[in-house]
Order: C-alpha cells, then structure tokens, then sequence
C-alpha cells in the first residue's frame, strides 16, 4: 500500500464494514441506498482531544448545512475512545453539544464502536454486533431523512427486534470474523 492508501485505510475498512456487514445482513435497510448512492461523507478524525473531537463534529454539522447532496457522515476516530466507557463519555457530550448548538431535531448521533455492549446486555452477546464497528465512530444523520425513510418502510419499529434475533442466531464469533474481515481490505 501506498502513503496515501494508508491515510485511507479507515475509510476503507469502514466501507468495508457497511458493505459486508450492515447491507449484507440489512442491519440497517436504509444504508445501501445511500452507500450506493455515495451520500456518505467519510470523516477521518485522528485527534485524541475531546475538545478537538467534538470540533470536528460540529464542523460536520455545518458541512451538512451545506450540502443537501450529502445525507449522512461517520466521523471515524482512529486515535481516540479505543476504551469503550471514554466513547460513551463523549457520546454524552456530543449529544450535550448538538443541543446546545441548535441541531436538536435537525441531526441525530448513532453510536458504534469495537466493543460496543448495550446496558444489561453481556459483553459477549452477539446483538452487540447490531452497533460494533471497526474503530469509534459517530453517526450523523439528517433527521429530515430519517422521518422520510421511515414513512416508506413498513413496521421500522420492528428492525431492532429483527436485528437482535439475526445477531444472535449467527453468533458472536462469526460476527466478529465478519467484523475483522473488514481490515483485510487492499
């Protein structure tokens, strides 16, 4: 690989990730529209400063503002909130930070992350993977877009139970050779 594919290698694996393992297994039937579509903007953020982290996602808020033509971002933290307890702390704080910016109802946060673990839920339970992914990431989404996706599918109430029913019929260990699989990529 060459210095520039290295620099890139995340948005890669995470390509990677979305291909195989959330279109692949619909764990999110409205992604491969819009990985298809290229309406997802792929953000390295290599700094490990909360505050810096935190920057970067309202400079992302701001980039949405601007370009209808993009619909979604994953901000990909590649040097920050390997620990999973730090990633929840600064979830809280972006949530805290989109409020208080004025994005409430405007932009929503999903949350993925390597070791991601639902509260009550085992470390090992396989409908983790429903939310783990290949580094820490912060999904930004239109809100407008949700409610939009959400009018033409039937029963979206039901894909968290589906999900959770298809993790766990595969396993957490083919789910996490999936997941590694990802950073196979060239």
């Amino acid at each position: 690989m060459n210095t520039s594919s290295i620099d890139q290698l995340p948005i890669l694996v995470t390509k990677a990730w979305l291909k195989s393992v959330v279109i692949e297994l619909n764990l999110c039937p409205f992604a491969k529209r819009e990985f298809e579509s290229g309406t997802i903007a792929y953000i390295i953020v290599a700094n490990e400063n909360i505050e810096d982290c935190l920057l970067s996602l309202i400079d992302q808020c701001h980039y949405l503002e601007a370009d209808d033509n993009i619909q979604t971002v994953l901000l990909i933290y590649t040097a920050a909130f390997a620990d999973f307890e730090d990633y929840l702390e600064f979830l809280e704080y972006a949530e805290t930070l989109l409020l208080d910016q004025g994005y409430g109802g405007v932009y929503q946060l999903a949350s993925f992350h390597p070791d991601y673990c639902f509260e009550g839920v085992a470390l090992n339970d396989a409908s983790n993977f429903t939310n783990r992914s290949p580094y820490p990431m912060l999904h930004v989404l239109r809100e407008s877009s949700i409610e939009q996706a959400l009018i033409s599918y039937p029963h979206p109430e039901k894909i968290p139970q589906r999900n959770i029913e298809l993790t766990r019929k595969m396993g957490a260990d083919k789910l996490q050779t999936l997941l590694e699989k990802c950073f196979s990529v060239n």
